[in-house]
């Protein structure tokens, strides 16, 4: 028996959801720019517990987002899965934010799937999965260039998702290259993943564990007058 609760907030969307042997059984999510997870988190925790009416002692691990993403906002799920965690005393499981991204794409037409999550100036951070969303190539932040990706157009058609896609527009052009800009991450994807997880026994030391930022976080400094 399992009960996971999955939380994802390493991009505009917080979402929270709540499953039994890999069913989803309620989720709870709202995708603003505004990034107010610090102010919804814990709220959509409790719902969606009071709405499967299940306490939190019945809970068998808690997965959370590990990255990349917004600094501020994994750091905010990060914590609160931690603290829960401990207080439950019950396991830590780790999704990567770019496989639940690829989780959502459901097409027999594609053979590359690439989320992209916006950065700085040109610059993404991506991961390539097969169609079987099976990983290719690992987690990197990289510079959008004219002949990014062209290894993977030569072996079938490729989709772009994610607040990446956009940017990744204005200069990937070639026919097997398609977008879908709307997908964000999602603790509904994250029930599989982390269900998988837990039957395999992969945890993360509570103590320890850190979100993967992929880069080092960059305060932005006031200009002087």
């Amino acid at each position: 028996m399992s009960i996971i609760l999955n939380l994802e907030t390493a991009t505009t969307n917080c979402s929270v959801s709540i499953a039994k042997e890999g069913r989803i059984l309620a989720i709870k999510e709202h995708d603003t720019p505004n990034y107010s997870h610090s102010e919804q988190l814990h709220v959509f925790i409790q719902e969606v517990l009071k709405e499967v009416n299940i306490d939190a002692s019945e809970l068998d691990a808690i997965a959370v987002s590990k990255g990349p993403g917004s600094y501020t906002g994994l750091r905010i799920g990060v914590s609160a899965a931690k603290g829960l965690c401990f207080a439950l005393d019950i396991p830590l499981i780790s999704i990567a934010t770019l496989s639940s991204m690829a989780a959502q794409i459901i097409s027999s037409d594609i053979d590359y799937i690439i989320p992209v999550l916006d950065a700085r100036r040109m610059e993404v951070y991506s991961a390539v999965f097969d169609k079987d969303k099976n990983e290719v190539r690992t987690t990197e932040a990289e510079i959008i260039e004219e002949n990014s990706f062209s290894e993977y157009l030569e072996k079938g058609k490729v989709i772009l998702v994610g607040s990446g896609a956009e940017k990744c527009k204005t200069m990937l052009s070639h026919a097997n290259f398609s977008y879908n800009t709307t997908i964000v991450p999602s603790a509904n994807e994250m029930v599989q993943l982390s269900y998988k997880k837990f039957k395999a026994g992969e945890f993360e030391d509570v103590a320890y564990f850190e979100p993967y930022y992929l880069k080092d976080f960059m305060l932005q400094q006031k200009k002087k007058k």
